[in-house]
């Protein structure tokens, strides 16, 4: 059996729900207890605080865990990351009040900020030669400045709108985050066994997860010039028509290359283009 930490609640859990879902692993969510077991998979998940997460994968108390970077990086401790899962996105930066003019990194020389991540923002003073005075709290960060408590802070941003509610904006990303999955050093034979069973699992959703399988018809004479076009992962497949001097053309592309491409396969002929999903991607 494998035990797994995610975070107890927020957008992370979400994400991570969602990925052991799509990875066919049935968790009871409604069932909120701290170790709950997989009905069809040898895995137990265990609900923590996410910066509780690092130690308790590093102590083996959990055998692997699912964290923000941001929280791993602060932590320090004594556990590898197994894997990038690209999802909660975010960034850690610096934030003033926007009455505040900026002129740049010297602006913060001398000055209190507000943190949750002293460790992480102490590295950056050191590399930048800053003289920060950190001031260390949990919770609301943001109402540190308006409050009189520091002249700014140093958190975590997604959209930006928590800054803008408290009248502050960025001037300074430090710190680019995702989630990770995160392992312990000493996994037995058999824990390693089922952790490569499950990271075959989430790699065929995350891979299928920006790709788009893609349909069209193009006169047959024209698929040439339309393979050239496709950077497919291997090479299109092409199919005849019933109708004489015709082909379908089948391809996997990447979601963030696809409007860079589909004008050129427009121009080369192709007809009737058609884009799906792909639910997961076995490699």
């Amino acid at each position: 059996m494998l035990r797994i930490a995610v975070q107890s609640k927020g957008r992370l859990y979400e994400d991570t729900m969602g990925l052991l879902k799509e990875a066919g692993i049935k968790i009871n969510t409604a069932r909120r207890t701290l170790l709950v077991q997989s009905s069809n998979f040898p895995l137990e998940v265990l609900y923590l605080r996410d910066d509780d997460i690092p130690e308790c994968v590093a102590s083996g108390v959990a055998d692997i865990g699912i964290v923000g970077e941001n929280e791993f990086v602060e932590r320090c401790e004594d556990a590898v990351i197994v894997r990038r899962l690209n999802f909660s996105k975010c960034r850690i930066s610096l934030a003033i009040p926007e009455s505040v003019e900026y002129d740049g990194l010297e602006w913060f020389n001398g000055k209190k900020i507000a943190t949750s991540y002293p460790n992480i923002l102490r590295k950056f003073a050191k590399e930048k030669n800053l003289n920060i005075d950190i001031h260390t709290i949990q919770g609301s960060v943001e109402i540190a400045p308006g409050i009189g408590l520091s002249d700014g802070i140093f958190d975590i941003v997604s959209s930006g709108s928590t800054l803008i509610s408290n009248k502050l904006k960025e001037v300074e990303v430090v710190m680019k985050s995702e989630a990770l999955l995160i392992g312990n050093k000493k996994l037995d034979n058999e824990k390693e066994k089922i952790l490569e069973d499950f990271l075959f699992r989430i790699k065929s959703v995350l891979i299928a997860d920006d790709k788009k399988y893609v349909l069209m018809n193009a006169p047959s004479d024209k698929v040439s010039d339309i393979v050239k076009i496709l950077p497919g992962i291997k090479s299109p497949t092409i199919m005849p028509l019933a109708t004489e001097g015709w082909t379908s053309i089948h391809t996997v592309l990447d979601q963030k290359h696809f409007w860079e491409i589909v004008g050129h396969l427009k121009e080369a002929g192709a007809e009737g283009i058609l884009v799906l999903p792909i639910e997961k991607m076995i490699m």
